[in-house]
């Protein structure tokens, strides 16, 4: 498989199949004791990877589609 799209992030599944998924669907991420992804419409995907390798591949995703530089500029303003 190549390389995932620069606004998606690449992961495995539990019986080790690597899947695609949107970065921007996903609401949360918790260890139960497996990775579980909770995207935005409900439906959880359990996932090999760690809850850290999750939210590092989701963070380099909003830093490439800029939302978190966007984020950190309008902290900014409202703290001057």
């Amino acid at each position: 498989m190549g390389a995932p799209a620069n606004y998606m992030i690449q992961l495995k599944k539990m019986n080790g199949e690597v899947f695609i998924l949107n970065a921007a669907l996903i609401e949360q991420v918790q260890s139960l004791p497996d990775t579980t992804i909770t995207l935005l419409n409900g439906k959880k995907i359990l996932v090999k990877n760690t809850n850290e390798e999750v939210v590092r591949l989701t963070t380099d995703f909003f830093y490439k589609v800029g939302i978190q530089q966007a984020y950190s500029e309008q902290a900014g303003e409202n703290n001057e």
